[in-house]
């Protein structure tokens, strides 16, 4: 692995190290994550287990066993795993790498990414064909990725004006993928592309900060939520935060 990927790695332990659990459940709360949170676990199956790979302080985890889904965790931030384990002792998580994932093929029903992926150099392929491993056939993939929408583009071209790096920082890595894009890896990949849909616009204007922000942890404000489900409907692409597709593995696909 890179040097880049080991700081974005130490980046995420300085920044889970710092985080609650409560403050993470704030988060699932807030109207943003219950566009994801309210769609797919619909597709999920109690029958088999489910894994989040990036699975962070673990809270969706804890949600989804509340739903009462048989859930296991994984991620490369090992201090985010100790915080989970003191506030949910019970639940089964595990330090590892998402491109070598300590599961046998065919293995788990589910495998869920939220904002994992794009924070690697060599992109998303090599992370979906491992998920494509550990799955069952017909087992569902969730994904989240960031979008390059109006706002992110507008970062850009700031930073590129500057001279600066549009992707990475000296310590972080973080890139952006289009919708497009991510249909092609996921069928290149042997998952068929159930749902791909845009969601987070609040989120795209909180980034324009002022007015659009409230007061806590990344809390949009009541006009930002306002104006995002607006351009959930007229603009859907442009103001995108963050896209997710939901798909099923049809065919296995090698290294």
């Amino acid at each position: 692995m890179s040097d880049l990927y080991d700081k974005t790695r130490q980046s995420w332990e300085d920044i889970w190290a710092e985080a609650s659990v409560d403050i993470e459940f704030e988060v699932l709360d807030q109207k943003r994550t219950q566009e994801t949170l309210g769609v797919y676990p619909a597709y999920l199956s109690k029958e088999g287990i489910i894994l989040e790979a990036g699975c962070g302080l673990a809270t969706v985890l804890m949600k989804l066993r509340d739903m009462g889904f048989t859930v296991i965790g994984l991620d490369y931030a090992e201090k985010a795993l100790h915080t989970a384990r003191a506030y949910a002792p019970g639940l089964d998580l595990q330090v590892g790498d998402v491109h070598a994932l300590p599961y046998a093929d065919n293995s788990l029903h589910g495998y869920l990414s939220f904002g994992v992926l794009e924070h690697f150099e060599h992109g998303v392929i090599p992370g979906l064909r491992e998920a494509n491993r550990v799955l069952v056939p017909g087992g569902t993939l969730v994904l989240t990725i960031p979008y390059p929408n109006v706002v992110h583009r507008l970062v850009r071209l700031k930073r590129r004006l500057r001279g600066q790096s549009v992707l990475t920082d000296d310590d972080f890595y973080e890139s952006t993928y289009t919708q497009h894009e991510l249909i092609a890896a996921l069928e290149e990949t042997g998952f068929e592309v159930a749902l791909c849909a845009p969601t987070s616009h609040s989120y795209t204007l909180w980034g324009l900060g002022g007015p659009f922000r409230a007061k806590g942890y990344y809390r949009t404000s009541r006009l930002a939520d306002a104006l995002g489900a607006v351009l959930r409907v007229i603009a859907p692409w442009p103001f995108n935060f963050t896209t997710m597709l939901i798909g099923r593995k049809v065919r296995h696909v090698g290294r």
